[in-house]
Protein backbone atom coordinates (compact mmCIF):
# COMPACT_ATOMS: atom_id res chain seq x y z
CA UNK A 1 0.00 0.00 0.00
CA UNK A 2 1.47 3.43 -0.69
CA UNK A 3 2.38 6.00 1.83
CA UNK A 4 3.02 9.77 2.25
CA UNK A 5 5.20 11.33 5.16
CA UNK A 6 4.05 14.37 6.25
CA UNK A 7 5.69 16.71 8.98
CA UNK A 8 2.88 18.96 11.06
CA UNK A 9 4.13 21.31 13.84
CA UNK A 10 7.56 19.31 13.83
CA UNK A 11 5.97 15.45 13.63
CA UNK A 12 6.44 13.10 11.23
CA UNK A 13 3.31 11.57 10.09
CA UNK A 14 2.94 8.48 8.03
CA UNK A 15 -0.11 8.94 5.64
CA UNK A 16 -1.58 5.96 4.21
CA UNK A 17 -5.06 5.26 2.33
CA UNK A 18 -7.45 3.07 4.28
CA UNK A 19 -8.55 -0.01 2.78
CA UNK A 20 -11.92 0.63 4.36
CA UNK A 21 -14.68 1.07 1.58
CA UNK A 22 -17.87 2.94 2.40
CA UNK A 23 -20.94 3.23 0.54
CA UNK A 24 -19.71 5.73 -1.54
CA UNK A 25 -17.06 3.61 -3.01
CA UNK A 26 -15.38 6.17 -5.54
CA UNK A 27 -16.44 8.90 -4.34
CA UNK A 28 -14.95 8.78 -0.84
CA UNK A 29 -11.74 7.62 0.94
CA UNK A 30 -10.35 7.82 3.87
CA UNK A 31 -6.92 8.21 4.92
CA UNK A 32 -5.03 7.63 8.22
CA UNK A 33 -2.13 9.42 10.01
CA UNK A 34 -0.09 7.19 11.89
CA UNK A 35 3.11 8.75 14.49
CA UNK A 36 5.08 6.56 16.42
CA UNK A 37 5.18 2.66 17.61
CA UNK A 38 4.06 0.29 19.65
CA UNK A 39 2.56 1.86 22.92
CA UNK A 40 3.34 5.78 21.86
CA UNK A 41 2.09 5.10 18.65
CA UNK A 42 -0.73 7.68 17.67
CA UNK A 43 -3.19 7.08 14.98
CA UNK A 44 -5.97 9.79 12.98
CA UNK A 45 -8.03 9.11 10.36
CA UNK A 46 -10.04 11.54 7.87
CA UNK A 47 -12.11 11.46 5.35
CA UNK A 48 -12.01 13.20 1.73
CA UNK A 49 -13.90 13.68 -1.96
CA UNK A 50 -11.06 13.36 -4.42
CA UNK A 51 -10.46 15.46 -6.89
CA UNK A 52 -8.86 13.92 -9.49
CA UNK A 53 -8.20 9.98 -9.81
CA UNK A 54 -11.41 8.01 -8.32
CA UNK A 55 -8.59 5.55 -6.87
CA UNK A 56 -7.30 6.15 -3.48
CA UNK A 57 -3.71 5.26 -4.14
CA UNK A 58 -3.81 7.86 -6.97
CA UNK A 59 -5.80 10.63 -5.35
CA UNK A 60 -3.58 10.09 -2.46
CA UNK A 61 -0.39 10.24 -4.65
CA UNK A 62 -1.68 13.55 -6.77
CA UNK A 63 -2.31 15.26 -3.48
CA UNK A 64 0.27 18.12 -2.11
CA UNK A 65 1.78 18.17 0.99
CA UNK A 66 -0.30 21.67 2.15
CA UNK A 67 -3.71 19.51 0.81
CA UNK A 68 -2.62 16.80 3.20
CA UNK A 69 -2.08 18.97 6.08
CA UNK A 70 -5.09 20.66 5.67
CA UNK A 71 -6.95 16.72 5.80
CA UNK A 72 -4.98 16.13 8.78
CA UNK A 73 -6.38 19.39 10.76
CA UNK A 74 -10.07 17.69 10.32
CA UNK A 75 -8.88 14.26 11.34
CA UNK A 76 -10.54 12.97 14.07
CA UNK A 77 -8.60 10.38 16.72
CA UNK A 78 -8.42 6.73 16.07
CA UNK A 79 -10.96 5.67 18.77
CA UNK A 80 -13.86 7.83 16.71
CA UNK A 81 -13.23 5.80 13.76
CA UNK A 82 -14.22 2.65 12.22
CA UNK A 83 -11.14 2.96 9.78
CA UNK A 84 -8.99 2.42 13.37
CA UNK A 85 -11.44 0.18 14.49
CA UNK A 86 -12.37 2.09 17.73
CA UNK A 87 -8.79 1.79 19.18
CA UNK A 88 -7.15 4.32 21.31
Amino acid sequence: MPSRTITVDSASWDVYPSGRITQYDRDEFALVFVRGTGTDREVRVTRYSPQGARSREQSLAEMSEAELRRLFEFSQPSFTSPEAGYAP
